[in-house]
């Protein structure tokens, strides 16, 4: 038996002088490979990190624009609202002064003292007339000029509305609503009457 053991070499000991130097080299090479995949792995890992954070920016602006698309559209609707409002405002208000305007430098132009016998009644008429229509223009353009503002009396025809609505005040209030509307007319026709009577009636010199 021993004979036979003998005549059975060891397989792994019937190896040439060079395999160990070989398997050294194959074990060196499986560590390189090892290495470069696990490089190539690391960078793979890398780009992918690269790519989920450009991703991910991408859609960051893909919602912020279409977020601020939509809030720019329907600010550019109300601002434009705005601007028509506002340029309407400012040609109203351009009117506005520009009827003022003539109104007062109308009314400044009248002199009732100037005015000879002859042209009082037709001149005292005019003057009169002026009056109610800056009043009336005026009251017309007050609340477009301050709406806080409480509106004042409008022209007599505006009231006569009034009265047929409210006649169950009385006459007695009518009379004394009629009195005060037409009081500056009053005073305008006293002082005309006046100066005409003293035109006729001149002071003794």
């Amino acid at each position: 038996m021993a004979a036979e053991y003998n005549k059975d070499p060891d397989p792994y000991l019937d190896l040439d002088e060079d395999a160990p130097g070989e398997l050294g080299d194959k074990v060196q090479q499986v560590r390189a490979e090892l290495e470069s995949l696990r490089q190539k792995q690391e960078e793979i890992e890398r780009e992918k990190q690269r790519l989920e954070e450009l991703k991910r920016r991408q859609d960051e602006l893909e919602s912020g624009r279409a977020d601020m698309l939509d809030k720019l559209t329907r600010s550019l609707v109300v601002a434009q609202r705005e601007v028509d409002e506002t340029q309407k405002r400012l040609e109203q208000l351009h009117n506005i002064y520009n009827s003022f305007t003539q109104h007062l430098r109308l009314l400044e132009s009248i002199n009732s003292r100037a005015w000879s016998n002859n042209e009082l009644p037709r001149e005292l008429s005019k003057a009169i007339s002026s009056v109610e229509d800056a009043r009336a223009e005026y009251t017309k353009a007050l609340a477009k000029i301050s709406p806080e503002s409480p509106a004042e009396p409008v022209s007599h025809a505006a009231y006569e509305g009034d009265y047929a609505v409210d006649d169950d005040r009385g006459f007695l209030y009518w009379l004394k609503c009629g009195f005060a509307f037409t009081l500056p007319l009053q005073i305008l026709a006293l002082a005309g009457l006046l100066i005409w009577l003293s035109s006729l009636f001149p002071a003794a010199k």
